[in-house]
């Protein structure tokens, strides 16, 4: 099933300076003061090759992708960059305190094998934005490299890793301090023999896409266009991914809470009135009786979650889950049955009128992780309303993806991110 294989990391050399200033946060959540920010603190920040251009700016135009390619040619030419001498796989470890205790994630970075999701090998469970899609693609080409890896999970009996582990007992090659306060360590393992043995755990396992689908697509994308184009492939017919154990402790995820805005015609009791044919609705809550409501609907497995409006919060909760199945009658009970699918629609395709190509533009909905920021947008008058959601179980993002299907955008938020700079893939060599 799927293909894993070790590969010559490249990596910063001590030239480059201390590596606490020299890694950053995913791209896409950097703003442009942000990577000046970086930039300023060291001229080799990842950030460079990562973002070469100021998010604000026009994806079409080539030229900041060209300057990356050069940036990254140069940085190897002068050591800032290198490449190991040996293939090997990468432990990553990740220390964080979330939902009030501290955790560990450990998993490993590997290159996998490209396959299409048809095949049913690497499974995605969320939909794409097609922007996105076009930006990393054209970072591809310029710089020939994977700067940063994609999110999975797998399922597993504790074999692989029990092997990764015992090969992170010593001190890190790498240890860093994000601006969250998260810990990421990274081993680097030559040994082929442990090598050989998790390539071979791994021959009978499907790889679900936690964080990283853009990424993904676009690798397919690249190789696609290598191959059609005649160019030399390299190791693009793979891409490099952290690979953790879904039944890992150590697995956080965040809900993504949805903030509704510019509706032309908005009224709280109309949206009250038409909600309670679906919902049960307790109203005027405080924020701490509205959390402590919805956790104890996400344990009793019921689907709820709560509507903020004028300094108040509305519980709602599903009446019956059949009218779901028959509104998406053809969608699994996984699909049909997840919190974001009943708001989605019930609520913001049925009352609000917000079809999925709004959605996906974010004309009239936009996505936060953060809940006080959600509330916020209200009171100061950006938006209609908030939505506060539980978060999607690593269960429901396995049986959706094993049912050949998609979640919405933005359904999930695996915390930490992996942070980057730590190790990266150069294409061609």
């Amino acid at each position: 099933m799927a293909e894993i294989k070790a590969f010559k990391g490249l990596r910063y050399t001590n030239n480059a300076g201390d590596m606490n200033k020299l890694v950053c946060p995913p791209y896409d959540i950097i703003s442009r003061e942000q990577r000046e920010s970086f930039i300023s603190e060291n001229q080799y920040n990842i950030i460079r090759l990562e973002l070469p251009k100021p998010v604000e700016d026009k994806i079409q135009d080539f030229a900041p992708y060209q300057e990356a390619g050069k940036t990254l040619k140069s940085w190897i030419e002068n050591d800032i960059l290198t490449c190991d001498n040996k293939k090997g796989i990468y432990v990553y470890e990740m220390v964080f305190n979330a939902l009030d205790k501290q955790h560990s994630l450990k998993g490993f970075v590997s290159l996998v094998k490209l396959e299409e999701f048809s095949k049913g090998i690497v499974l995605p469970h969320e939909e794409t934005l097609s922007k996105a899609k076009t930006d990393r693609f054209n970072l591809m080409k310029a710089a020939s490299a994977n700067f940063s890896q994609i999110y999975s999970l797998y399922s597993d009996n504790g074999e692989a890793y029990a092997l990764i582990d015992s090969c992170s007992k010593n001190s890190p090659d790498v240890e860093v301090s994000d601006a969250e306060g998260v810990i990421h360590r990274l081993w680097a393992v030559f040994d082929t023999e442990v090598i050989t043995k998790i390539e071979q755990l791994f021959t009978d396992k499907k790889l679900y896409i936690a964080d990283g689908h853009h990424r993904y697509e676009t690798a397919l994308n690249y190789r696609n266009y290598l191959k059609e184009n005649s160019m030399k492939i390299g190791s693009a017919d793979y891409v490099p991914m952290f690979l953790a154990d879904m039944e890992n402790k150590g697995l956080v995820v965040f809900p993504t809470h949805r903030v509704v805005r510019d509706l032309q015609r908005f009224n709280i009791n109309e949206l009250i009135v038409r909600s309670k044919q679906y919902f049960d609705i307790s109203d005027k809550l405080d924020y701490k009786q509205s959390q402590s409501l919805l956790k104890e609907n996400y344990d009793k497995g019921k689907k709820a979650f709560s509507l903020y409006y004028d300094g108040g919060y509305y519980l709602m909760v599903l009446k019956d889950e059949s009218v779901m199945k028959a509104l998406l009658p053809n969608a699994s009970k996984a699909l049909r049955e997840l919190d974001v699918s009943v708001l989605h629609t019930l609520i913001l395709e049925r009352i609000f009128g917000i079809d999925k190509q709004n959605m996906a533009r974010q004309i009239n909905l936009t996505y936060t992780k953060s809940a006080n920021e959600a509330v916020l947008s209200v009171d100061n008058g950006k938006a209609n309303c908030a939505f506060i959601l539980n978060p999607t179980r690593v269960t429901e993002i396995k049986d959706i993806a094993l049912a050949g299907e998609k979640m919405p955008q933005k359904s999930t938020y695996f915390y930490p991110k992996l942070i980057t700079g730590l190790v990266m893939n150069k294409i061609t060599e």
